[in-house]
């Protein structure tokens, strides 16, 4: 019989404690990610509902045809300065800033995509929405599962984003119908994509963060890229899907 007071028995069983406590820590990570983007994604959707239901409120940000006003111009690119404030100010901010501005994000992105209500149908937003929501769900935990490194496959999917933005930009003077489809046929790929992409490389973070003070920022700012890949994802998938108003 084994020696019970082996030191290489002693190693072992400290060496599975440890494995467990990581695995234990990664799954409450993981999960503060997914609480956060699906309560982001929670409020987009009733703020959006809100501010299309309410006439008075919507014609502060959309004309008779969806247009945005000058409100609703800033509406739409007040997020994009929010993600450049959480990014370089990530050090001098405190987590509870962090989720502030996280809130305050996915509420003005609801303002901005309560304009989809007035072009498509309730009927086939919600389809999208649970196509979405499980083509999300899987692609997920693939990139969570997977024993393949997918960060070869994340540089070329962040090149052809890049793409897709030049290539959207330049449509807004080509008006191309065409290459309209290209991108989104090319977003929707991108996205799901980037979506396992994403939850492998916040899976490898944690183990970079863990027993930190800077776990918790890592977690919302870990929440607000799968937050984008799946609005992205929705986004792209209702210009399939949806049926027009």
């Amino acid at each position: 019989m084994a020696n019970q007071m082996d030191p290489r028995l002693a190693a072992m069983r400290a060496q599975a404690s440890a494995s467990a406590g990581y695995d234990a820590g990664l799954r409450s990570y993981m999960l503060s990610i997914y609480n956060y983007m699906a309560s982001g994604v929670l409020l987009t959707g009733i703020v959006a509902l809100l501010v299309y239901s309410t006439p008075s409120l919507f014609a502060v940000f959309f004309n008779e045809i969806g247009r945005p006003t000058m409100l609703g111009w800033v509406a739409m690119l007040s997020p994009l300065g929010i993600i450049l404030a959480m990014n370089f100010g990530l050090a001098r901010m405190s987590e509870s800033t962090l989720k502030g501005l996280f809130w305050g994000f996915a509420a003005l992105m609801g303002v901005s995509m309560s304009v989809i209500f007035a072009r498509y149908t309730g009927a086939s937003i919600a389809q999208t929405f649970f196509v979405t929501a499980a083509s999300f769900a899987g692609l997920s935990l693939y990139g969570y599962t997977t024993k393949k490194d997918l960060s070869a496959m994340g540089r070329f999917l962040m090149m052809g984003l890049i793409g897709i933005v030049v290539a959207s930009i330049a449509n807004i003077f080509i008006g191309s119908t065409g290459l309209q489809l290209a991108v989104n046929i090319l977003g929707t790929l991108i996205f799901a994509g980037l979506t396992a992409y994403d939850t492998q490389r916040l899976k490898e973070l944690y183990y970079q963060v863990a027993g930190s003070d800077f776990a918790g920022k890592s977690a919302v700012l870990g929440a607000l890229t799968l937050y984008l890949n799946f609005i992205n994802l929705f986004q792209f998938l209702l210009s399939f899907m949806g049926n027009r108003e």
